[in-house]
């Protein structure tokens, strides 16, 4: 399923909100994959449409971006 590409569901919409609300939310709204990743993590710089990342900061998403 492709992601929403409603203006309303940029991925600065989910910073402040609870993680598990957050990635049901996303999941909702046609996201296909939902990484939550602690801050300073590590992760592969390749791009995959339908992913939207999470970083997660005691269980509050501090950042989101697509890919």
């Amino acid at each position: 399923m492709a992601p929403t590409q409603d203006a309303q569901d940029t991925p600065d919409g989910y910073v402040g909100l609870d993680a598990e609300h957050a990635e049901r939310q996303a999941h909702d709204r046609g996201w296909s994959t939902v990484r939550q990743l602690p801050p300073g993590a590590i992760v592969t710089m390749e791009y995959r449409a339908g992913r939207l990342n999470f970083e997660v900061r005691d269980g509050t998403v501090t950042r989101c971006w697509k890919g």
